[in-house]
């Protein structure tokens, strides 16, 4: 019987965001298989390396050619019986390494019974029929756009930005803060419902304006953040600063002049992550991220990184569902974006993870004596969870314990060897491996400093969403 680790080819996507040529990680580590032809491009954007068996850009295994889809619908065991039933003799999870230049569509991710009737209306835009809830992991540090604002938050905005105010008109904006006020941090059912129904009236009187009423309205937007500085937006509020918010404007209206989504960033949080912090987007809750390592905000005093490094790892349920609204050339579509938020508010503390030493790896001597780590991001829906694995030392090891379902590895950093029975492969940063249901699996570092992320999905037991066994 074949042993169940098997190396792993794995393509990249050519999205206008992605980094140009060897900038990218996404591009480097999909060349870094041996047996690819894949070559990059010097002037080419590279933006997000997949790991999976979604069938728009599925994984190989390196030595047969085979695509990862057919084999395990073949062999049912390599996902277990139990999983492959459930998910189709698909993967539940879809893996990413996402290497960032520039803004990402402002957008949001069905349900699972949207993305069916989505599917079926519109299959060109939406290409399949599953729900798409995800995981982040910032590798470099990185910021972003994550959910509504505390509704104080965007009450204070359109008090102070006289743009906003202007572009979604006086009666709106009047109409928001007097069925919100007073009642912004209400428990109650009944005023929950209503902020959530005022927060959706005022949205959508934004994202409803036609383009050149936006634009007109950018050009004071940014004409104030470039005057204001510390002052813009009456000071920035309690979770961002004026300068801050200012210089937000005008770097995203530099790549997306006069968009919406200049406006839309006060309405959400604006997020900074830093390296191994992480949050967890659910199904209809609406997001962008802004960029990586290579903005200013960045170098007020963090080590510069390296620039091979990926942004972000991304893990979410099988789908390529987006349904986008602003920063994008592509497909928009606003009138099912503000119908099918969640309209949840909330500070963006509420969304961050909180990553957990993962119990069931053992680590060698070598492993201790150099503090290396095992750590769990474990999110609250079944497909998938990721362990990041960092070795400190050549000849530090780390066994993982079988589990009842499939896992892909990624070395994002370092050398060294990952071993499943009899059969051990040798790793370097882009390789990645598949691990079947079942199978202990090793790794050991051939260097000072070696990197894996995994992402595995098990339904019952000890990496159960809620702890119980």
């Amino acid at each position: 019987m074949q042993v169940p680790l098997i190396q792993l080819e794995c393509g990249v996507n050519s999205y206008e965001w992605g980094k140009v040529g060897k900038d990218s990680a996404a591009a480097k580590y999909a060349a870094a298989t041996e047996s690819s032809k894949f070559s990059i491009e010097n002037e080419k954007p590279y933006a997000e390396l997949w790991m999976g068996t979604h069938p728009s850009l599925p994984s190989k295994d390196v030595e047969t050619q085979r695509s990862l889809l057919e084999l395990v619908q073949d062999n049912k065991a390599l996902m277990s019986s139990e999983i492959s039933q459930k998910y189709g003799d698909k993967l539940p999870f879809l893996f990413k390494v996402l290497s960032i230049r520039k803004a990402l569509s402002i957008q949001a991710h069905p349900n699972k019974k949207l993305a069916q009737e989505l599917h079926a209306k519109d299959p060109k835009n939406y290409p399949d029929d599953n729900h798409k809830p995800e995981m982040t992991i910032a590798v470099t540090p990185f910021d972003g756009l994550c959910g509504f604002r505390p509704l104080k938050e965007i009450s204070h905005f359109l008090a102070t930005v006289p743009s906003l105010r202007n572009l979604i008109g006086e009666d709106a904006a009047k109409e928001f803060e007097e069925a919100v006020n007073g009642r912004e941090t209400s428990s109650s059912d009944e005023d929950t419902q209503s902020n959530k129904k005022a927060l959706q009236t005022a949205f959508s009187a934004l994202m409803n304006k036609d383009k050149s009423t936006v634009a007109a309205a950018a050009n004071d937007l940014v004409a104030s953040a470039q005057k204001d500085g510390d002052k813009f937006a009456g000071g920035g509020g309690p979770s961002n600063e004026g300068k801050e918010l200012a210089d937000l404007v005008v770097r995203l209206n530099d790549q997306f002049e006069g968009d919406i989504g200049l406006f839309v960033l006060f309405y959400l949080n604006y997020v900074k992550l830093e390296i191994g912090e992480a949050m967890f987007l659910k199904a209809d809750d609406i997001h962008a991220y802004l960029s990586g390592g290579e903005h200013s905000f960045f170098h007020s005093g963090l080590p510069k990184m390296a620039n091979d490094q990926p942004d972000i790892i991304e893990c979410m349920a099988s789908s390529d569902n987006v349904v986008r609204a602003g920063f994008t050339p592509k497909f928009q579509d606003i009138p099912t974006l503000t119908s099918m938020l969640t309209y949840s508010y909330a500070p963006i503390s509420e969304q961050k993870m909180n990553p957990v030493d993962y119990p069931y790896v053992t680590l060698n001597r070598t492993a201790y004596s150099s503090s290396s780590s095992a750590i769990l991001y474990d999110p609250p829906i079944e497909e998938f969870s990721v362990v990041k694995t960092e070795l400190n030392s050549k000849g530090a090891k780390a066994t993982f314990e079988a589990i009842e379902g499939p896992s892909v590895i990624i070395c994002t950093a370092g050398t060294g060897s990952i071993s499943v029975g009899p059969k051990t492969e040798q790793v370097k940063a882009g390789h990645v491996f598949f691990v079947g249901a079942t199978a202990e699996c090793i790794l050991e570092s051939a260097s000072e400093s070696y990197t894996t992320f995994k992402a595995f999905c098990e339904l019952k037991g000890k990496e159960s969403a809620n702890g119980a066994s």
